[in-house]
């Protein structure tokens, strides 16, 4: 299906964004799921390896947004970073700003898509509600208990 609009080559750079960012996610999160220790190892192990399954869905889901378009998608990957800070805090610390980037990405291509194509819309707006959702479950396990 042709996209017709003029600004097609933008609203493919934030999708190709996306997909490299979500990639870098399941590298990411996979990783972290090596590192964790401590008497909550297996719960958090379990769902940070469920976390790298996610990012690798949402990574998909962006190709296959690209490839419905006609387009190409990146074979790239988005920059990872090693900080060796393997605290559980410190590691859900970084998953929430994975998170919060992967929102902004998704607000820009709503943004971007209003009013130009329905299924990148509603796409778009999914994905804003699973990154939300992540987000607040991710803040929760950072509060301290009462």
């Amino acid at each position: 299906m042709e996209l017709t609009i003029e600004n097609k080559a933008e609203i493919f750079d934030v999708l190709n964004q996306i997909l490299e960012h979500e990639m870098a996610g399941v590298v990411r999160y996979t990783h972290y799921s090596l590192m964790i220790i401590g008497h909550g190892r297996i719960p958090i192990v379990s769902w940070m390896r469920d976390q790298a399954q996610e990012s690798l869905n949402h990574a998909t889901q962006a190709g296959e947004m690209i490839t419905h378009f006609e387009q190409h998608p990146s074979l790239k990957i988005a920059k990872l970073t090693e900080t060796h800070r393997h605290n559980i805090d410190e590691i859900l610390n970084e998953s929430l700003e994975h998170e919060r980037i992967s929102l902004t990405f998704y607000h820009k291509l709503l943004k971007l898509s209003e009013g130009k194509s329905v299924v990148l819309e509603e796409y778009a707006r999914r994905l804003i509600v699973e990154e939300e959702t992540h987000i607040g479950e991710v803040e929760k396990m950072l509060r301290k208990p009462y």
